[in-house]
């Protein structure tokens, strides 16, 4: 049996018929990788990737991500899923396992600014963002152009502080249960906790600073009015704390004195859509594994 590290995964159709992933996570302790390793062997499966990470050797987390080829892999997952248990149970493991083959489908809010949706829009039709865009849902009109062309649903539900309830029941009923994740590309509203509730870790926020800093809104001005140096924005899980979810990627520019507010918002436009981009790839490739408020992300 191979093993390899930072081997790129393989795209497309046939060349992932048989590719499977596997996350875990679990208390650090000896010969968890060894019994992994040895069942996947006994299955007759191939390990083509194999990334991990401690937190602490004694007493801390162990993380890994494992991509494997196994022959008539969509006849045996449900079997093999089963008589992983056993290996899962003995040592405490939280994990999933999930099929290369089946691309993700994601759901992208947005409100009145394009550059983060017609970022994932590009990558998705460059075959990059390996992932099918399930629909684009808005609380405006202003994207529809933008959207129908690439032959995907534009669903306009309209949200004010009084129908706020109405147009997140109407939003659950629209995305339905076929949707494993939800991209907030600008959305300029605040989920409710009932909402994030449907989707935990599965609703990707772009915030447009580095947080923790200039949390909530109008963070370009904030950041202005502060002199910074350096801005940038960052892609997290939402949770019910604002802005306060498990980070996943982020980035900054260089910027300076001689740059107003509207300068600020043209650089930091580049640097949402790159950082949104990266977070959303990584997640429907499984290369995330969230941590109490953390995440452990194998890029």
């Amino acid at each position: 049996m191979n093993q390899a590290s930072n081997t790129a995964p393989l795209r497309g159709g046939d060349t992932t018929i048989n590719r499977a992933r596997m996350l875990i996570s679990c208390p650090d302790q000896p010969g968890i990788v060894a019994a992994v390793s040895q069942f996947l062997f006994e299955y007759g499966a191939n390990i083509v990737q194999s990334d991990q990470y401690t937190m602490d050797p004694e007493g801390g987390m162990f993380f890994i991500r494992i991509e494997f080829d196994l022959p008539d892999l969509s006849a045996r997952v449900e079997q093999l899923k089963h008589d992983f248990s056993k290996v899962a149970d003995h040592f405490r493991l939280d994990w999933s396992l999930s099929l290369a083959a089946q691309k993700k489908r994601i759901a992208i809010f947005v409100s009145k600014e394009d550059h983060c949706l017609l970022e994932l829009l590009w990558h998705w039709r460059a075959g990059d963002l390996n992932a099918d865009i399930a629909m684009v849902i808005s609380n405006h009109h202003d994207m529809r152009s933008l959207v129908e062309p690439f032959g995907i649903p534009y669903h306009y539900i309209p949200v004010t502080a009084d129908t706020k309830k109405d147009a997140e029941q109407r939003q659950l009923e629209v995305v339905g249960d076929n949707v494993d994740a939800i991209i907030l590309a600008r959305y300029m509203q605040i989920v409710s906790p009932a909402f994030i509730e449907h989707f935990a870790n599965r609703i990707i926020n772009i915030h447009h600073s580095f947080l923790p800093a200039f949390v909530g809104g109008k963070p370009y001005a904030q950041a202005h009015n502060r002199g910074v140096k350096i801005i940038g924005a960052t892609a997290h899980y939402v949770t019910e704390e604002l802005d306060g979810g498990p980070i996943i990627e982020q980035d900054v520019q260089r910027v300076s004195h001689r740059d107003n507010v509207e300068d600020l918002k043209r650089i930091g436009r580049h640097i949402e859509r790159i950082v949104l981009a990266r977070a959303v790839s990584w997640h429907v490739e499984d290369r995330i594994i969230v941590h109490n408020n953390k995440t452990v992300v194998f890029n």
